[in-house]
């Protein structure tokens, strides 16, 4: 019975958990600096695939070719990028494009920034 009811707690909390993924995107960030990631990964710094660190489910940092960008998912599912070079040169990237399907699967172009 111990079992039964200590699983049960378990399922319940798990229910009510939602859990982010890095979605399909491209940004541009200044330096001419040129980001994609695939839906959940990986994600392409300059066209070369960049180590991947996940903090959390709304929060990842992506490094490589002298880059480090971070990618923070909204509750509501919006991406932001924001980039850090070596010798702390640093800012927002932008052009945001993302790649969502909408509620036919249909995989549709959102376009955020300028």
């Amino acid at each position: 019975m111990k079992t039964i009811s200590l699983l049960s707690a378990g399922l319940l909390a798990m229910a009510g958990t939602a859990h982010a993924t890095i979605p399909q995107l491209n940004a541009s960030c200044p330096g001419n600096i040129s980001v994609h990631a695939d839906k959940g990964g990986p994600v392409y710094i300059d066209g070369k695939e960049a180590r991947l660190k996940r903090f959390n489910d709304n929060y990842y940092e992506a490094t490589g070719s002298g880059v480090t960008l971070s990618l923070s998912i909204s509750p509501d599912g919006t991406p932001s990028v924001s980039y850090t070079k070596k010798g702390g040169v640093h800012g927002v990237c932008s052009k945001l494009e993302m790649k969502t399907p909408d509620r036919r699967g249909v995989t549709q172009g959102v376009s955020q920034g300028n």
